[in-house]
């Protein structure tokens, strides 16, 4: 039944027009656009077309971007910068924090390639030790990674979500072990930002990324990062621009090569903005802090619930994601003998999702709604049915 709670989000699914007639569970790989996107991005366009003047509003949508995320994620706008993409981040920390030659770096052995490669670059381009935290039935596991810790181990790396299963990792109890072990603590937000509320202040982690073409429903090749205040200054990366400094947006002096950095994560910024994306960042950025993150998590998991009550009544399927409290997530995962001709008969029946290492996968969000978990439900109920 629906109720008050369900209004903001039947009107903002009036913005996804694929709703008519796709039903879109891939959130978790890229977040569809909505119509006020297109328009603000379609808007920019126009006037650069017309040329009525030559104002392009670049450094006044960035600032207001870090305001937004810096809001969405309990930080202070001086810890956010933007990027192109989640390994942008990573980069900041795998090249410039000061790591020493014959350190360790820690990394779940189920990690998504971006932070497994990012860092095994830097292991090999500094001659650090890159090592591989043994999982638990393809979850990352706290006691395996309690007995990987030694003298030598400096930083852990890892996803907030796992992308494959959902698993959610509890970042408040890792940050407390890195701590323990001086070890920077290092976050790949992904499949988390958007989709579940956080404080990076209040969980402690060093250095926090995010692409923003998920959950946070933004065009490709667009991120932001979060430097905690501790760590910002120790980062010297291999590479820097022009837009490190405050030219306090006066460029009649440009023979200028004095200027101090930013003290601030816009330090690492590189050189001119993606205004495009930039624009239609801002735009899904307004909507979830209209919505809010919390409000948009117990929508998506509601719907999760939902499907999960008919997976486990069905003996054909077997849920393959955790749906413990402090783990769940909107991802939700389940398998069957044969997953992989079930996920191409759901693909012609224009449902969207994915196959992820031996199951099918379901990304759930905020632009989705009972009908079509139930849509699924139903071609899952006839598909069991004729092999039962």
């Amino acid at each position: 039944m629906a109720t008050d709670n369900d209004r903001p989000f039947r009107e903002v699914r009036k913005l996804f027009p694929h709703t008519k007639e796709v039903v879109y569970f891939n959130t978790a790989s890229n977040g569809p656009f909505s119509t006020s996107l297109c328009q603000s991005i379609d808007g920019y366009l126009q006037s650069r077309l017309a040329i009525k003047d030559d104002t392009h509003g670049a450094f006044d949508t960035a600032a207001e971007l870090r305001r937004h995320y810096a809001a969405l994620t309990g930080a202070n706008v001086r810890e956010i910068g933007l990027g192109l993409n989640t390994s942008f981040g990573l980069n900041l920390a795998a090249f410039g924090l000061p790591l020493k030659k014959g350190d360790e770096i820690l990394v779940s052995d189920i990690e998504f390639p971006a932070v497994a490669y990012t860092f095994r670059s830097a292991a090999e381009t500094r001659g650090l030790k890159l090592k591989f935290v043994p999982s638990r039935n393809r979850c990352f596991d706290m006691e395996s990674l309690a007995d990987s810790i030694t003298p030598r181990s400096r930083l852990l790396a890892i996803s907030w979500v796992q992308f494959f299963n959902g698993y959610r990792n509890d970042l408040k109890a890792l940050s407390e072990l890195c701590r323990k072990h001086d070890m920077y603590f290092v976050v790949d937000g992904i499949q988390g930002m958007g989709a579940e509320p956080i404080n990076l202040h209040r969980i402690g982690v060093d250095v926090f990324t995010s692409g923003c073409q998920k959950w946070m429903l933004s065009p490709q090749g667009c991120s932001f990062f979060y430097l905690s205040d501790r760590v910002r200054d120790q980062i010297k990366p291999t590479f820097m621009s022009w837009l490190g400094v405050d030219w306090q947006q006066q460029f009649t002096d440009l023979f200028r090569y004095d200027l101090p950095w930013f003290d601030s994560a816009r330090r690492f910024e590189m050189g001119y903005y993606v205004v495009l994306n930039q624009i239609g960042m801002l735009e899904s950025a307004r909507l979830f802090r209209q919505l809010g993150i919390r409000n948009i998590r117990r929508h998506n998991y509601a719907l999760v619930d939902h499907l999960a009550r008919y997976i486990k009544r069905d003996p054909y399927y077997a849920i393959t994601s955790s749906m413990e409290s402090r783990h769940r997530s909107a991802i939700f995962t389940f398998t069957c003998t044969d997953y992989e001709l079930l996920h191409r008969h759901l693909i012609k029946e224009k449902i969207i999702l994915v196959q992820r290492e031996g199951s099918i996968r379901v990304a759930i969000h905020l632009h989705n709604n009972r009908s079509d978990v139930d849509r699924l439900i139903g071609v899952l109920r006839r598909w069991s049915a004729k092999r039962s």
